[in-house]
């Protein structure tokens, strides 16, 4: 099924939890010089408009980027997400947000390669373009280029099955994110499949899942499955901006599961999360949990703001 289109949802609650995430731990691998690779399954079409199209017709942004976007008491971490978008909208109006590709070049360094996997037609054509956008910008103002050559790699196929022919990286060090629209419940099958084949072709990476926290039995059942994976140690953290509706629709919660996190990113995502969920949370339901563990051991914590 191709119908999902993530510009709908662009910059929601959940993008903000995802994009945080992920930009902390790229900022992480990025401290050593050795260079890294970041792959991701299902990167979208890179950029979207939020006063047009798609995301013009749900405005989920409001739940999420909107809330933070003028706020002048943002952690760190925050405030670097934020500035990454910032500075795609230098004329001070929120119009752009950034999908997981962009936000990933804009951390990664020269030296550090991107391999980006989308299956969809139109979003793949799309992606294409903003990197070529990015790279002419680029170019203007006598920066590294991107696209061209080696350092950035657009596939237009099914990231589930592609990362299997790059991995391990060149550098052994590296970082996956997985991200797939969740529409049909084998999704969630393949998830826990790549990932067990994954992590025998590349035991040392770094694997980063999103998820949506919904009443479907499959994503409930998801993050216990992927606690059983042999990784050296797991995080797992969720934020709800409300309570669940009575019907069960709609998207209040969700998560990023990841595969041998470093040790910075708890410590990180505990004084952050309280602050989330004061700002994006909409009524008494707001809360986020945060757990960690090994196969042998685990350690959780939860906590309502």
């Amino acid at each position: 099924m191709l119908s999902y289109r993530h510009a709908f949802h662009a910059g929601n609650h959940a993008d903000v939890l995802k994009h945080v995430v992920l930009i902390q731990l790229l900022r992480y691998l990025g401290q050593k010089d050795t260079p890294y690779m970041y792959v991701d399954t299902h990167a979208g079409a890179g950029v979207y408009a939020l006063d047009t199209g798609y995301a013009a017709k749900n405005v989920e942004y409001e739940t999420g980027i909107s809330r933070l976007w003028d706020r002048k008491d943002l952690p760190e971490p925050l405030a670097d997400y934020v500035g990454i978008i910032k500075a795609m909208n230098p004329s001070g109006k929120m119009r752009y947000y950034p999908g997981s590709p962009y936000c990933a070049d804009k951390v990664a360094r020269e030296q550090d390669r991107l391999r980006l996997f989308e299956l969809h037609p139109s979003d793949s054509k799309i992606l294409e373009e903003n990197f070529r956008k990015v790279e002419s910008h680029a170019a203007a103002q006598g920066q590294r280029s991107t696209v061209r050559g080696k350092r950035v790699m657009i596939q237009k196929s099914d990231g589930f099955g592609g990362l299997k022919s790059i991995l391990p990286p060149p550098s052994r060090r590296g970082l996956v994110l997985i991200d797939p629209p969740y529409e049909v419940k084998e999704d969630y099958r393949k998830v826990k499949d790549t990932l067990a084949d994954a992590l025998v072709r590349f035991a040392t990476g770094t694997y980063a899942v999103w998820y949506p926290v919904l009443q479907r039995m499959e994503a409930r059942q998801m993050p216990d499955k992927l606690k059983r994976l042999p990784c050296n140690n797991w995080l797992n953290v969720t934020l709800s901006v409300s309570a669940p509706t009575p019907d069960g629709f709609g998207l209040h919660s969700s998560g990023m599961f990841v595969l041998n996190p470093p040790w910075t990113l708890e410590p990180m995502l505990r004084d952050l999360m309280p602050f989330l969920v004061k700002v994006l949370g909409s009524d008494e339901g707001a809360t986020f949990t945060l757990e960690t563990g090994t196969p042998v051991a685990v350690h959780t914590g939860t906590r309502k703001v």
